[in-house]
């Protein structure tokens, strides 16, 4: 059962065995197909992407339309999109758990503090859990409003748009998407998304940083579940009869690589002061996961909740 298997990975001690996790570096292929991406002619190294000929793509054989892509960034693009997650989208007006709490004042941002301020960021930085854009997701209600949405980044609707058509879905719109920001202690209980209009649109869901064990079940959380490796860069996507599946994350593991660091992580940039930043980022990042997760609010012709499609 899901919850068993959650229970298992999480453990402390004993740590789990990790033997009947699925690695994408190394995938059992009695347990995964290798599928084609589709061919389509566009550019992707503005968003951060190595060619398409280089990619992997799996498919869970026993769960149809789970797909997994392993790491698809170059290191400048993860150390892009990193950026991005951690001192971009925490800004306002995106809504984060923060605003709880009422630790930062109206015209603080939580990265622009954490990084002049050591004290503060003491505090500040393991408690940031989550940041929303686009339809923002109510925590209490689960329902999306017109009146509780804000913009969506042009980039990360590019690029998760893109990711749409190589992986063949190639209606889907990037409406809403959730941050999830992991310290090393942190987890995701087994959940099932529900809270979108039309379950025929995708999730996309994007890693960075330190690896995290993905647990996925079936329909009910009395199913079995996988676990798998999801280690920075690799993208997830949960379509047709595996997009309301359960998921989770029990446990956050130290990365065996640093695909976002290489030679030229200084080399990109272009003054003093963006070196500095990457050099905050890259510490937050050694001991940290960050998770977009960017999803479809809206059925194909509605322009609002408020549409109806007959």
């Amino acid at each position: 059962m899901f919850k068993d298997s959650f229970k298992y990975y999480k453990s402390r001690d004993p740590p789990p065995d990790l033997d009947a996790v699925i690695d994408l570096k190394n995938p059992d292929l009695s347990k995964v197909r290798k599928i084609s991406p589709v061919a389509i002619e566009e550019e992707q190294s503005s968003l951060g992407l190595r060619s398409t000929e280089d990619w992997n793509i799996y498919e869970i054989i026993a769960k149809p339309g789970l797909i997994f892509i392993e790491n698809p960034f170059t290191s400048a693009g993860q150390r892009y999109w990193i950026t991005r997650c951690v001192k971009d989208y925490s800004k306002k007006p995106n809504k984060t758990n923060l605003d709880l709490h009422q630790v930062l004042s109206e015209n603080e941002n939580w990265w622009d503090v954490c990084s002049d301020n050591v004290e503060r960021a003491k505090v500040l930085l393991p408690k940031l859990r989550w940041a929303t854009l686009g339809y923002h997701h109510n925590w209490d209600t689960k329902v999306y409003s017109e009146n509780f949405k804000g913009e969506m980044p042009d980039d990360m609707v590019d690029l998760t748009e893109y990711l749409a058509r190589i992986s063949g879905l190639c209606h889907f719109k990037a409406e809403s998407a959730i941050i999830n920001y992991y310290r090393m202690n942190s987890t995701l209980s087994g959940h099932t998304d529900k809270s979108e209009i039309d379950y025929e649109a995708p999730l996309f869901s994007v890693s960075f940083g330190q690896t995290g064990i993905f647990l996925v079940g079936g329909l009910s959380l009395e199913d079995s579940a996988d676990a798998l490796l999801l280690r920075s860069g690799d993208v997830v996507v949960m379509s047709k009869g595996s997009r309301l599946r359960y998921h989770g994350v029990p446990k956050i593991l130290q990365a065996d690589s640093m695909p976002w660091k290489n030679q030229n992580s200084t080399n990109d940039c272009k003054s003093k002061k963006m070196c500095i930043d990457w050099d905050k980022i890259m510490s937050y990042i050694s001991e940290s996961r960050v998770n977009m997760n960017v999803r479809q609010v809206l059925r194909p012709g509605q322009v609002s909740l408020d549409d109806k499609v007959l």
